[in-house]
């Protein structure tokens, strides 16, 4: 599959308010955007794997802690990291916010305007 070099995959809920705004913001720093709805589209262990790479963070790290799923379901027990991965797969409904990755660089967007982060780390 081709890309353009200055594509920029969002992943997100669209159902959010703020996954909206972020993706407004997204459409500011690039024309070429490959949006991925993840209440539609599962992921693969190995791509969450390399989307966590480029972020630096744990896949635990990715999740809403304040979400009754998460309180109910997860909280409190012993997870290894592949058991992690596969709760990212299985409730991407318990991600906190969306996430826009571009070449090798990501960012977790908390905020939208966290996206514009992306252009500087271009740059680097």
């Amino acid at each position: 599959m081709k890309t353009h070099p200055s594509e920029l995959y969002f992943y997100h809920s669209p159902s959010q308010l703020v996954d909206k705004q972020t993706l407004a913001y997204a459409k500011s720093i690039s024309q070429f955007i490959k949006t991925i709805d993840l209440s539609k589209e599962r992921l693969t262990p190995t791509q969450w794997h390399s989307l966590l790479r480029k972020l630096n963070l744990r896949a635990k790290d990715l999740l809403n802690r304040a979400h009754p799923d998460y309180q109910q379901f997860i909280a409190g027990k012993n997870w290894d990291d592949e058991s992690w991965l596969n709760i990212l797969i299985k409730s991407p409904n318990l991600i906190k916010a969306p996430i826009a990755s571009i070449r090798s660089n990501a960012i977790l967007c908390i905020t939208p305007t966290d996206i514009l982060k992306l252009n500087s780390l271009r740059l680097v």
